[in-house]
């Protein structure tokens, strides 16, 4: 009988065991440490050809918010140009004209592509949008950073846009096929 207890006292602690180590391992969240920085950044290269610039979305991540740019043709191999940086203030000005367009937001990035919102063989706009309005189709209800997001312009084959966020915070850029993408994080250091 002795023996039969012992056994079972031991199932029953093992089985016990094993049920407090499922939820401990299930409450694991992802690290949202970051060490982008916030200075700008840049890829001065240019293109062959001129890309068409088709879309412009957002998602939000648990440790940041994300803008892509989709560029058909473009790649790692095949990059679309870009500048991205903070402006400082509320107002971007346009390329060559130099109108100022607000952008709400504790601080504005100024993204500068090297892409058209149209095709030239033949001619057709690809993104429709005017000079200081909202992106189209991007919906930033319930985004942690990203506060506005609007077309400043276009000239001699680039593209700018103003990213308005809650504050100066870190940022990246980078490429896959298609795309250029700009994370910005929550906050600096580690998310919470």
């Amino acid at each position: 009988m002795r023996r039969w207890t012992t056994a079972l006292a031991a199932v029953m602690l093992a089985a016990g065991a094993a049920v407090t180590v499922v939820p401990a391992a299930s409450a694991v969240t992802e690290d949202c440490s970051v060490v982008w920085g916030s200075l700008d950044r840049q890829d001065r290269t240019v293109p062959y050809q001129t890309q068409a610039l088709t879309n412009v979305r957002t998602g939000a991540h648990e440790c940041f918010d994300r803008l892509v740019i989709d560029a058909p043709g473009t790649s790692p191999e095949n990059p679309l140009s870009y500048r991205v940086g903070y402006m400082g203030g509320n107002v971007i000005y346009q390329d060559a004209s130099g109108i100022p367009y607000p952008v709400a937001g504790g601080d504005v990035l100024e993204i500068m592509v090297g892409a058209n919102t149209y095709e030239f063989d033949p001619y057709r706009v690809v993104y429709p949008v005017r000079a200081g309005d909202p992106l189209p189709g991007v919906d930033l209800t319930g985004y942690r950073t990203f506060v506005d997001a609007r077309m400043i312009g276009g000239f001699e084959g680039r593209t700018q846009f103003g990213l308005g966020v809650r504050a100066r915070l870190p940022f990246q850029v980078f490429q896959l096929d298609n795309r250029l993408v700009i994370d910005v994080a929550h906050t600096w250091g580690t998310a919470s």
